[in-house]
């Protein structure tokens, strides 16, 4: 069964998941989309995106150092209590996330955080791209902007870093890591920001 826009769509109207983790449980569920909303419950993303309107005031900054020091990570992630925010889990998820970052080189942090000017030129790059591979056979415009979108997933999945996945599992992307954890802990979890710093880079990513 295809899965379309407006599904994915509905989908995150009723569960407040991630767009990507929304197409990802439609296409676990085979379409049925009280089946793909079990989906999201089981994997504590939906009830996680339930908490992400809640306050998080606590927090930690954590950061990271590789490459003999040619490399480093600042990043702050937020909590709604101290308590949470000083357990051993919370701070290896500092830790990990930073890691994360120094190895997979994320420029922003979300989707929704990518100039719209750099979405429309990195369309107008693939529908280039799928004119070039058929020039002879032009496709038609509903196919080759599901092409465009299905590039453009791509590119959030290199660019953003909760659609990144993640180095050391790379079964789940950043964000559905921190939804289990705000599943398992029961508060809204939020990577707040970051900062990347490279020895010869301008300035930082």
């Amino acid at each position: 069964m295809e899965i379309t826009a407006a599904d994915v769509k509905s989908l995150r109207e009723r569960t407040g998941a991630p767009m990507m983790e929304c197409k990802r449980a439609l296409t676990t569920a085979g379409g049925d989309m009280a089946e793909a909303e079990l989906v999201l419950r089981r994997q504590g993303i939906a009830s996680a995106a339930k908490k992400s309107t809640r306050t998080a005031c606590e927090g930690a900054i954590g950061s990271y150092i590789h490459a003999g020091g040619k490399l480093g990570v600042l990043l702050e992630i937020a909590c709604e209590s101290d308590f949470v925010a000083r357990t051993d889990e919370f701070q290896q998820l500092v830790h990990d996330v930073s890691m994360h970052i120094a190895a997979a080189g994320p420029k922003y942090l979300s989707r929704e955080l990518v100039p719209a000017a750099e979405l429309e030129s990195e369309r107008a790059i693939y529908r280039q791209q799928v004119a070039n591979l058929n020039a002879g056979k032009p496709k038609p415009e509903s196919v080759v902007e599901k092409i465009v979108e299905g590039k453009l997933g791509k590119f959030f999945e290199e660019q953003c870093l909760l659609d990144q996945h993640f180095v050391k599992d790379d079964k789940v992307t950043i964000g559905e890591l921190i939804a289990s954890k705000i599943a398992k802990f029961g508060e809204n979890i939020q990577v707040r920001r970051f900062a990347r710093f490279k020895v010869g880079d301008e300035r930082a990513t």
